[in-house]
């Protein structure tokens, strides 16, 4: 007999976030302060809700929320003045602030702050929203429980009476539907329909809201297909004719009839004692057309297997095996050309899951020659490379523990190099993998270790020098590295400027090698740029057409320097980057280390002309389409 299928969805919410707590609130954009907010998570972990004294109730969808971090003393003096009034001293804020960020996609984001009265209530309140944000099990529930999700919404969008507004309910089913339809639907249903009425809690039931769904949005679709089935001669249907429909039309006829049974009669009066609601046609083995909807809106007809949603595929093969979801430019926000870049990117691209990044890193002008990251010679706005590698180690294994690829597209000099070298060994600290694992060294014909043997590792993807180079300079390396001082890991500025001093490494004469001429100049044009690009704030480049279109016509890409300082290059270990020579090269030298990047057009010729090889090819080696 087919058993019953639950899908479990839901994530454990603790106590303490469903029973709430009071927090201050504010936003900095748009200078928003509330004072005493009483903030809640419900018990299936959907909504963050609050609501203060004499304010309407609010919410934020769960699933919309990105991150959860340690929140900033508000720099807004309008803010601070608020908190003041509210006997928060600027003094008292520290360790107190949670910064929730939200937004339907990686760039439109909004920032909301919670002012706890300890550090200690903020410590427990993040950790508790960490624990029940990227559910994305919650995002493939069946519509009967999005049904739920709606009423709940509607049920925490209370007026300053605590009540449901009727508005509320006409703004829900406002799309396509007149607002006298939906009063109309109400008044039928024994509820207040005034445009300016409120419905009260106890009365606004799931059941009431289900039935008004009907009312405005009748499933018209399953009814017409309820007829087929009975042939329109009844308004119910048997145990014989649900077998039969279930079994000819639902199940799927390619399943293994061991492992995924056909309904029997039994089981079918399983699914009319659970989702019919008239008690006489279920003594009597029948389903109405409520029940039959009720059972097609359930988990138990999901059009695929839900379980699979979870981790189902093996993780113990080879790293080259997987296709590895990547990301290009991580660092714009949008426009290749003249665009902004933001260390929130990388925030946000971890999150969603994405295991490699880029990293574009040019010399920085200012006086502390920190390196950047930018588009080269783009007009783009740059960003700070240590920034990037704390936002990094802050999110690259909160929504997933397998490995992360940090590609850098080197365009450094050497002294420039050794920094970014101390900046991810200093800050990643264990998290970053320098040497390779026991049992997987870097030798031809040795496969790659697994995703599951590099869990919680990162790694990086750069050109490396040959083993005799690194031997040689090792000992004059190692020895710099221990008397330079160690670079503060302390969490850095956000901020697009170069205005923090920060302590610089003292490299020998004959490590400080400048790269290429033509690098190093690439290197000053995109500074000059983006300093331009950031004195404009940003000015929208389409205003003038033709200097843009000018600009791509002439844009070249520059190559990444291949004078790599050996004590970077020492960090490389399972990402080396090697041009493509040939698939027969490639098979004989059976390096499963090495890896190629194609444009689209040449893969695209590849598949054309070596379709086999090119296939096997990603098997023995990984290989990057930019």
């Amino acid at each position: 007999m087919t058993k019953s299928y639950e899908f479990n969805w839901q994530k454990h919410v603790p106590d303490f976030l469903q029973q709430g707590a009071v927090f201050d609130r504010f936003d900095e954009d748009s200078f928003v302060f509330e004072a005493g907010c009483l903030f809640k998570v419900d018990e299936f972990g959907f909504f963050l809700t609050w609501k203060s004294d004499g304010k309407e109730g609010q919410v934020l969808e769960c699933s919309l929320i990105n991150s959860v971090r340690n929140g900033a003393v508000p720099k807004d003096p309008k803010i601070v003045a608020s908190l003041e009034a509210a006997g928060r001293s600027e003094a008292d804020l520290e360790g107190c602030v949670i910064c929730v960020c939200s937004g339907p996609d990686l760039v439109n984001l909004s920032f909301m702050y919670m002012v706890a009265d300890s550090a200690d209530t903020a410590k427990k309140w993040m950790d508790g929203l960490k624990s029940v944000i990227h559910n994305f099990k919650a995002n493939n529930v069946c519509p009967m429980t999005c049904l739920k999700k709606h009423w709940m919404r509607l049920s925490f969008l209370t007026n300053i009476n605590g009540k449901i507004p009727v508005r509320g309910i006409t703004r829900t089913f406002g799309s396509g539907k007149t607002e006298k339809g939906i009063f109309q639907a109400l008044k039928e249903l024994g509820l207040p329909s005034g445009k300016n009425d409120e419905i009260d809690h106890s009365v606004f039931t799931f059941d009431v809201f289900y039935a008004l769904t009907q009312k405005i949005c009748p499933r018209t679709d399953i009814e017409e297909l309820f007829k087929k089935i009975n042939g329109d001669k009844s308004d119910y249907l048997t145990v014989d004719q649900l077998v039969s429909f279930l079994n000819e039309n639902q199940r799927d006829p390619r399943l293994n009839e061991i492992l995924f049974p056909f309904y029997d009669p039994k089981r079918v009066m399983q699914i009319i004692d659970k989702y019919e609601r008239d008690e006489d046609l279920k003594k009597k083995g029948r389903m109405s057309s409520d029940g039959f909807c009720r059972y097609l809106m359930s988990d138990e007809n999901a059009p695929v297997f839900l379980d699979r949603l979870d981790m189902c595929q093996d993780m113990d093969q080879p790293l080259a095996h997987y296709l590895i979801s990547s990301s290009h430019n991580t660092y714009l926000t949008g426009r290749q050309f003249g665009g902004k870049s933001s260390v929130e990117m990388y925030r946000q691209v971890l999150l969603s899951g994405c295991r490699c990044v880029e990293l574009d890193c040019w010399d920085g002008k200012g006086e502390d020659q920190e390196p950047i990251i930018t588009h080269g010679k783009a007009m783009c706005t740059d960003i700070l490379f240590k920034d990037v590698i704390q936002a990094i180690k802050e999110t690259a294994f909160v929504t997933s523990d397998y490995p992360v690829i940090l590609s850098f597209e080197n365009h450094c000099s050497k002294t420039q190099q050794y920094k970014m070298a101390k900046y991810c060994e200093d800050i990643f600290g264990d998290l970053l993998l320098k040497q390779p694992l026991d049992g997987f060294p870097i030798e031809p014909g040795r496969p790659l270790p697994s995703p599951n043997d590099l869990k919680r590792k990162i790694l990086i993807k750069n050109k490396r020098l040959k083993p005799e180079v690194e031997q040689t300079d090792g000992k004059e390396i190692n020895s710099e590295a221990k008397k330079s001082n160690n670079i503060s890991s302390e969490e850095p500025s956000e901020q697009n400027s170069h205005e923090n001093s920060v302590k610089k490494y003292k490299i020998p004469d004959d490590e400080t090698t400048e790269v290429s001429e033509a690098t190093e100049a690439d290197a000053t044009d995109v500074s000059e740029a983006s300093d331009v690009d950031n004195k404009k704030k940003g000015v929208d480049t389409a205003e003038d057409g033709d200097a843009e279109q000018q600009l791509i016509a002439s844009y070249k890409y520059e190559g990444a320097t291949t004078n790599i300082h050996p004590y970077l290059s020492a960090m490389v270990n399972y990402a080396q980057p090697v041009k493509f020579q040939s698939f027969e090269i490639a098979e004989e030298k059976n390096i499963h280390h090495n890896m190629s990047s194609f444009n689209e057009s040449v893969g695209l010729g590849y598949l054309k002309t070596n379709a086999i090889e090119f296939v096997k090819y990603p098997f023995a080696l990984k290989c990057h389409f930019s």
